[in-house]
């Protein structure tokens, strides 16, 4: 086991290359009151160097998650009886359509229910392709009696501690008394899978190695902050990082964009969208 101080760099560009060079990520969430979490992930996909950036939220507020993103574009996927979330038939649908992307991410605004618990094990135990699990897609698999039948080496973990408490079975005094230990011990023990967990000095491990993150302030503390963080990580594995290598070099420059927002704009005002904003300048610096 070993501590990582480098964080990896994306490739190049071609001089010739085009969008679908770039990565097709998939945004999977939103429901009804939550209709800006994907469209955050979203947009910061697309500022985090993806080709392509496509939304799937159920019909109801697919249309309003849209237009927060109008660079993407966005499936209407079957709503529940009372159009509040996903049904649970929807897991064919975003099976067929997962198959047409390089990454995905799932849980910004996706909400907490049966269904959505048993769509969400579902999708992780069927898409072969590199997935970010975040927000409310993870407090769905902290309510399972299982965790789904998955290749977790393709997995990144997103939880912030109390999200990490949920999952554990810990509090999150807990938690944050022990992150890196915990944190280690958790991906060991879920075959190598990598976890972000997030909060001051963020740990990134895939339980052999691990990275513990300088970037970031408190003005981060805001809602859509974890949003903007999986999209960023969706992009870069949507270019063909690692799980492990796009965890690390997403959360750098998530704080690094954070950083850059603050002396600018204070910490007391600082808001996810303007995450968004600062990721051109943060990518720039490193490249």
């Amino acid at each position: 086991m070993s501590v990582i101080t480098a964080i990896p760099q994306l490739p190049a560009r071609r001089v010739d290359g085009h969008k679908g060079n770039y990565g097709c990520v998939l945004i999977v969430g939103g429901s009804r009151g939550m209709i800006g979490a994907p469209a955050l992930a979203a947009n910061a996909a697309l500022r985090a160097g993806a080709g392509l950036v496509r939304i799937a939220a159920p019909e109801p507020v697919q249309l309003a998650a849209a237009s927060l993103a109008p660079c993407c574009t966005s499936y209407p996927i079957a709503a529940d009886a009372d159009g509040e979330g996903f049904a649970a038939s929807a897991s064919a649908r975003l099976l067929d359509i997962a198959s047409e992307h390089t990454a995905i991410a799932i849980g910004p605004g996706i909400g907490v229910s049966d269904a959505v618990g048993g769509l969400v094990v579902s999708l992780l135990e069927e898409i072969n392709r590199p997935i970010v699990v975040d927000a409310d897609a993870l407090n769905n698999l902290a309510n399972r009696h299982r965790w789904p039948d998955v290749h977790p080496k393709r997995l990144v973990l997103t939880p912030h501690p109390g999200e990490f408490a949920r999952l554990t079975g810990l509090s999150t005094a807990q938690v944050q008394a022990d992150r890196v230990n915990l944190a280690r011990r958790f991906a060991a023990d879920h075959d190598g899978l990598v976890l972000v967990l997030k909060g001051r000095g963020s740990v990134v491990t895939d339980g052999e190695n691990w990275y513990v993150n300088g970037t970031g302030n408190p003005g981060m503390a805001t809602g859509g902050s974890g949003d903007v963080l999986a999209g960023v990580i969706a992009a870069l594995m949507g270019q063909g990082l690692a799980p492990f290598d796009a965890a690390r070099l997403g959360t750098y420059v998530h704080g690094l964009a954070g950083d850059l927002a603050a002396q600018n704009l204070g910490q007391v005002s600082l808001i996810a969208t303007d995450l968004i904003d600062y990721l051109p300048p943060a990518f720039a610096s490193i490249s």
